[in-house]
């Protein structure tokens, strides 16, 4: 499982590689730094947003997929290979799953008000906002709980502590003799 865990990481990697060139070698769109506000010297207003994302936002959402992605990856690729099983991996996928479904939402949310111009808000931002603001901390959350209620079965095992304090003791005779040979040698 862990070779190909790796494989996995790199290919993702090697994904957000191509989709980073493909974005770099995007045409730029004209105003899309803004233009000089009409009322407010030396202030930038936005353009075309719409026009902005017609090319790169579809790789921009590809990006984030990809990175949510490896960060999911990199956090398995934390725990022992030999506790990487079927179980835990499920939990991983659905923690994935809900992270791209916030990012969808984000994003979907963000085009329908380019593509309208109107918007609802959600606790007082626009919803796209709001579903960064509220969703971008929750969608974390099942992470967090894989790594704090999983941390005896599948970060440190109790048979782990257990072959730690078994170290730490022959640890200490080794080092007993070690203080005990000097003693005798410097007498």
């Amino acid at each position: 499982m862990r070779s190909s865990l790796i494989l996995i990481i790199f290919a993702i990697v090697i994904l957000i590689a191509g989709v980073l060139i493909a974005i770099s070698l995007a045409q730029p769109v004209a105003n899309s730094g803004g233009i000089p506000h009409p009322d407010i010297s030396g202030m930038q207003a936005g353009g075309d947003g719409a026009a902005r994302l017609e090319y790169i936002g579809s790789l921009a959402f590809a990006f984030q997929c990809l990175l949510l992605g490896l960060v999911v990856c990199l956090c398995a690729l934390g725990v022992s290979a030999r506790r990487r099983g079927r179980e835990f991996m499920i939990y991983m996928g659905s923690s994935l799953g809900f992270m791209l479904i916030v990012w969808w939402q984000m994003y979907s949310r963000h085009q329908e008000f380019l593509e309208s111009g109107s918007t609802a808000y959600f606790m007082g931002f626009p919803i796209a906002t709001a579903w960064q603001v509220y969703g971008t901390w929750l969608s974390a959350i099942p992470l967090i709980l894989i790594y704090s209620i999983g941390f005896r079965k599948y970060i440190y095992t109790r048979e782990d502590e257990e072959k730690f304090n078994h170290l730490l003791a022959e640890r200490k005779v080794v080092e007993q003799k070690l203080s005990e040979n000097k003693a005798s040698e410097s007498q």
